[in-house]
């Protein structure tokens, strides 16, 4: 379970480094950088860390019986993108980058929301987080691997999608995640990002996969 944490906490900090390069090239340049932030994804798989958007749809392959162990598992792995996401929004804005400031226009507009709206939203990018990790797991050529989770990354950050453990570093970075608001968006977020997930996964593994 410790060794589940610390590579939690480690995906979290993947994801920030993804967030902060994001964020960094808004604007005109916005493209670059959801093309970049692929990069967190991409370590993530090449590692093994836990990230909760990653594993979420996985909860569709547990036996009769393993799911309540899964899914304190899947618990122990969003508190630790969490502290990992926090502690790195800690560390950048101990820094001179200037990227909170970003965070904080973008943290507006996601935080003034409805919560149905992040909820559906979540949706879409859950089922695109699954396609990403599972074509990285499936697919044999190299270049492919990550050009699936460059594309399916990309895709759901211009489109607008919401991915609870990059919004936590987004919220992070201008003091918005410990809040009510912060919280719930996030924790509703997160039900978003697993539904998607297992909107892919459930038919793959009962009906389509050979596993």
């Amino acid at each position: 379970m410790i060794t589940d944490f610390i590579k939690a906490l480690l995906a979290g900090g993947m994801i920030s480094i993804g967030g902060s390069v994001f964020l960094s090239l808004s604007g005109e340049n916005r493209i670059a950088g959801a093309l970049l932030f692929a990069v967190g994804l991409m370590m993530i798989c090449v590692f093994k860390l836990n990230l909760f958007t990653g594993k979420a749809g996985y909860l569709a392959r547990c036996k009769t019986g393993e799911g309540g162990k899964y899914l304190v598992f899947l618990a122990v792995v969003y508190i630790g993108n969490l502290l990992g996401t926090l502690i790195s929004a800690l560390l950048i804005n101990m820094t001179r980058l200037t990227i909170s400031e970003t965070a904080a226009s973008l943290s507006q507009t996601k935080l003034s929301d409805s919560y149905i709206s992040l909820f559906v939203l979540a949706i879409f990018c859950g089922m695109l987080m699954f396609l990403a990790v599972e074509s990285y797991a499936k697919i044999q050529d190299g270049a492919g691997k990550y050009l699936a989770i460059m594309l399916c990354v990309s895709v759901f950050i211009l489109a607008g999608f919401e991915h609870c453990i990059a919004d936590m570093f987004y919220f992070a970075l201008c003091s918005r995640l410990l809040t009510a608001r912060g919280l719930i968006s996030c924790l509703l977020m997160g039900c978003g990002n697993m539904l998607g997930s297992l909107v892919i996964s459930l038919p793959y593994f009962k009906l389509f996969s050979k596993e």
